[in-house]
């Protein structure tokens, strides 16, 4: 089954769990026993990416040992054109819309776009927003970032990512922000688009991601929960927040 439709039949059913895992903060063995409990408390995907520089060994070490542990899909978060994986089950084809470097909003995706086709890779747009404080992805990205209070903004980039035939929306307030994307924005998104909101960045607590569920998100991303001590216990009560 393709990830396109195994999304679609999650989400009749429900919200919708992703874990990300950065290579660059974990060796990959490590990074495949992380995949495994996620996939065990009931995350629905994993998604590796990271706004970190980081080889193309490490890449392709981690996108393996992960494939090896689970049996969920696996899908590849794109940080440059440099580090590429084109062997997991898809690929997350974001663009930063509030980017002010055309890189981040097309140009990179074009030179990977044939070869992406030629090798029949399966693609999933998102149309990426990145909301303060924006963190190192902002900071790389050269983001305009929305500010927490504008949601006009948010809403105007979110209709410009349907009206172009995306996918999906995508609100991002950072990885290790202090706070995820305020609720009254996702609210206020969601309530104007017609196509499936993701959120991620900040979401830490079974209080955060309760509220950003009940704000609207239909897919809810989670990364550094994973990265301490007692991860397996905290996952746990943020699956059951978003799927309860």
């Amino acid at each position: 089954m393709k990830v396109r439709e195994y999304l679609k039949n999650k989400l009749r059913q429900g919200a919708v769990h992703i874990t990300l895992i950065d290579p660059s903060r974990q060796l990959p063995e490590a990074a495949g026993r992380l995949a495994r409990t996620a996939q065990e408390v009931g995350s629905d995907l994993v998604l590796i990416g990271s706004a970190s520089e980081h080889g193309q060994r490490l890449l392709m070490e981690t996108a393996e040992a992960v494939q090896l542990k689970t049996t969920i899909p696996v899908i590849f978060l794109p940080g440059g054109s440099d580090s590429i994986s084109f062997n997991l089950d898809a690929l997350l084809f974001l663009s930063m819309l509030n980017s002010r470097k055309p890189q981040f909003v097309t140009a990179a995706h074009a030179r990977i776009a044939l070869i992406l086709k030629r090798l029949s890779v399966e693609t999933i747009s998102a149309g990426y927003i990145v909301v303060e404080p924006g963190m190192k992805l902002g900071e790389l990205g050269e983001a305009d970032l929305v500010t927490r209070d504008n949601f006009w903004k948010a809403i105007g980039y979110a209709l410009t990512a349907e009206f172009m035939g995306m996918d999906y929306v995508y609100l991002e307030a950072g990885s290790g922000a202090a706070q995820p994307v305020p609720a009254g924005m996702i609210r206020a998104v969601k309530r104007e688009i017609s196509i499936p909101l993701i959120v991620g960045g900040g979401i830490r607590t079974a209080v955060d991601a309760r509220r950003v569920r009940q704000a609207g998100a239909d897919i809810v991303i989670t990364g550094t929960v994973i990265e301490n001590a007692g991860y397996r216990e905290r996952l746990r009560s943020i699956l059951s927040a978003i799927k309860e």
